[in-house]
């Protein structure tokens, strides 16, 4: 990700346009044939000379025009024919953008792999699902982690629409009118980069698509704060039941040697509030003045290869998280038994309303005896028993039957089948 976004690629790529462009124009007949095979062959920029003449000419453009034409003879004066800028400029900020997008493309793939792996490993290990912090009702581990793989999916799916939208050209000229670039041109050279073409531009692409790509960025981001958020929760000492990776030789802390403080997730969590700040900024470049401002350029020099740099990183870094997460099933069920059983509250409230009582009073009843088993830290089973209303419409027997927790877990098969992961 860095070699795509190094200054060396951004020329390269403008080079790409410029050489393309001449070929086209050999196509049509206004640029001799001959000269632009020569262009084709011959053309180069270098570095230190492109950055040496922006220093004098305060233009990158002309800074790099000037250090191709040194690279050729008479031939040169085909470079650039009818050109703006952005001509240039824009058609090679989408390569380079199809370049990031597919190694992030790679990325989730991985990560998909790596959540599906451990999804299936922890399809029935048995955990406390939590709603407003508090326990709610058991789930499985593996169901919290095939939430995460349908999320990652979709992200898969919003990024290849995002690369879609962005995977265009245009050389339409100075104000996009095509008074100096044809149409023609304009197709065959975005045809020659694999790129489509921006239907109407002014003489700029119209910067909703960039907007399009770093949101997609920045909800990918918040799909792994979400997971990361997860997992800090988890780790806390109060919670014990999973953990980011230590490694050996590991530090915590510059003063307290027995932490492992989760500070991978933590990482994570910041950089993608980076990623929503570099998408407003995205969002706020789209209206431009006319047919063309500069603030724009400036911004997007940082906001396009940082998210894309930072994403890269949060991305591997994640899935090096889900491959090597520490998990505690014994923990797990340790948790599920400090509410006292409080949490087979709605199975006792559905019992009572088949055996004939209204849902508002066998609501009230419940609740009482799940208050009373946690203000008094006696076993909810305990306290539901000495209900009169329950005794009068559940046996002992019956009561027993309730309080299982694989009644909250019978239907996660059906989940992975969902996702097609039933027979694996």
């Amino acid at each position: 990700m860095s070699a795509v976004w190094s200054e060396e690629n951004k020329f390269a790529s403008w080079l790409k346009v410029e050489v393309a462009a001449v070929q086209a124009w050999a196509d049509l007949g206004a640029v001799p044939r001959a000269d632009a095979d020569k262009i084709a062959a011959n053309a180069r920029f270098k570095l230190e000379d492109v950055e040496r003449y922006e220093r004098e000419m305060h233009h990158d453009m002309n800074a790099f025009l000037r250090s191709v034409s040194d690279s050729l003879g008479e031939e040169g004066r085909w470079v650039h024919l009818g050109l703006t800028s952005y001509d240039t400029e824009d058609p090679a900020t989408a390569i380079r953008m199809v370049e990031a997008a597919d190694i992030l493309l790679r990325d989730l793939a991985a990560l998909e792999a790596a959540i599906t792996k451990r999804a299936l490993e922890h399809k029935d290990t048995l955990m406390m699902g939590r709603t407003h912090n508090m326990h709610a009702e058991p789930i499985t581990f593996g169901l919290k982690l095939l939430n995460w793989l349908d999320e990652v999916r979709r992200d898969i799916k919003r990024l290849e629409a995002a690369r879609e939208d962005i995977a265009v050209g245009k050389l339409s000229g100075p104000v996009g009118s095509h008074a100096t670039v044809p149409p023609e041109l304009e197709e065959r050279v975005c045809a020659r980069l694999g790129l489509g073409v921006d239907n109407v531009s002014t003489q700029v692409i119209s910067r909703d698509r960039h907007a399009h790509f770093l949101q997609t960025i920045a909800l990918i981001g918040a799909s792994l704060e979400r997971f990361a958020t997860e997992i800090r929760h988890l780790q806390r000492s109060e919670v014990g039941e999973a953990e980011e990776p230590f490694q050996k030789g590991q530090q915590g802390s510059s003063s307290m040697p027995h932490k492992r403080n989760p500070e991978k997730c933590e990482r994570v969590c910041g950089l993608a509030r980076v990623l929503r700040g570099n998408a407003q900024v995205a969002v706020e470049n789209v209206a431009l003045w006319h047919e063309r401002d500069i603030s724009n350029s400036s911004a997007e020099r940082i906001i396009i290869p940082d998210s894309c740099l930072a994403l890269d990183y949060m991305l591997a870094m994640f899935t090096d998280i889900v491959a090597g997460l520490v998990v505690y099933p014994q923990r797990m069920l340790e948790n599920m038994e400090i509410t006292r059983g409080v949490v087979f509250s709605q199975r006792v409230l559905l019992a009572l309303v088949e055996k004939g009582m209204s849902r508002q009073e066998g609501y009230y009843v419940v609740q009482r005896a799940g208050h009373n088993a946690l203000d008094q830290r006696r076993p909810f089973r305990d306290t539901i028993a000495e209900e009169p209303e329950v005794q009068q419409r559940l046996t002992p027997a019956e009561l027993d039957t309730l309080f299982d927790y694989t009644y909250f877990t019978r239907e996660v098969d059906k989940s992975f089948a969902r996702l097609g992961l039933a027979e694996r």
